[in-house]
Formats: structure tokens, sequence, C-alpha cells
């Protein structure tokens, strides 16, 4: 890895979280390609697709908030009815996902542990539900490092490779919320004078 890849991928903050996670390596053409990936799970598209509509919505609703209050008030409570039934789809992701696990992430890449190695280059399909609010995101990435752990155990760190716009900020979105909550729980653990 060169010297300006490292510098670039250390200007995100990283942050440890807990998410459901899966990959899948990319073979081929399928590795080599730039467009966006699409998952066999209709209801992980569906997931994911809510996100995205719902990040690409989000200034249509500022728009109408000034025009008309009563309209916007209106469709904030259909979006909070949306969230519900993607949150009720994300539990039953989970299942298939797998149980929830301990993650750096960033938005230049997530490192992981994983049982067995997987060889520096390779491609990913990396497949995560980022909770609590249930974003579910499938993006390519590429492994940059694979250490071994003590036990039979790898380090697995990747990078992310031909973000949307609107994946990159729902993920910086993210961060920003899981450190803002870290900030909270912290200030409310001080003792109190």
């Amino acid at each position: 890895m060169s010297t300006q890849d490292e510098e670039d991928r250390r200007e995100y903050y990283r942050i440890v979280d807990t998410i459901a996670l899966d990959f899948t390596p990319l073979a081929g053409a399928e590795a080599q390609a730039s467009d966006q990936l699409h998952d066999s799970s209709p209801l992980f598209n569906l997931l994911s697709d809510l996100h995205l509509m719902d990040f690409e919505s989000q200034h249509l609703l500022r728009h109408i908030s000034e025009r008309d209050r009563t309209l916007a008030n209106y469709l904030k409570v259909m979006n909070k009815r949306i969230d519900l039934l993607g949150q009720a789809v994300a539990q039953s992701l989970l299942r298939d996902i797998g149980t929830p696990r301990k993650v750096s992430l960033s938005e230049g890449g997530v490192s992981f542990s994983n049982a067995q190695e997987i060889p520096l280059g390779t491609h990913l399909a990396i497949k995560m539900v980022l909770m609590p609010q249930a974003l579910g995101l499938l993006l390519r990435a590429k492994v940059v490092h694979c250490q071994a752990q003590a036990g039979p155990c790898f380090e697995i760190g990747t990078e992310f490779e031909a973000l949307t716009d609107a994946q990159r900020q729902l993920l910086a979105r993210h961060i920003l919320q899981r450190q803002a909550l870290e900030r909270r729980q912290a200030r409310e653990q001080l003792p109190q004078e």
C-alpha cells in the first residue's frame, strides 16, 4: 500500500461498532466491475433502497416544509411508519446475516475478525446492517490487510471501493451518530458534583 493510500485511509474517523456483517468474495468480471452490487435477498435490497430513498428525499422534505408545514408533518409521520417497517425487515435479515459482531468502521473501510485468512487484494461484497437504525448497505471492498490474531482468527482490513455519494454520506451519518452517543454516555458516567 502506498503512503498516499495510508494517508487517505487515516483521514476518516474510525469507530468500534457492533453490526451484522456478512461477506462474499468476488471473482472474475464481478470483482473488476465498478457498478453497484445487488444482493440475492429481496428483503435486504428493500431495506437498502428504503434508506437510500430516505436520504435522497431529505432535501425535498425541507423544501416542502418551507411551503406547507402540515404536509411536511404528515410526510414525516409516513416516514416514521416506513422506518418501523424497515426495522421489522432488519430483524428478519439479522437471522440470515448472523449474529452482530464488533468491527472497526470508517467511511473508508471496515476491519473485522474472521476464522479464515483472506488473501490481500481479494475483492469482497460486504453486506452489513448498521444498528439501531437498521441501515442495510451492500458495499464493494478490497482486502488491504490480513493479520493473524490470538487463536485461530485473522483480522481482516478492507477498503471500500466505488461508494456512491449517498452510501458515503449514510456511513458518515451513522459514524457521527455513534460518536455523539459515545460522548453522551461518557458524560453520563462522569461523577456529578
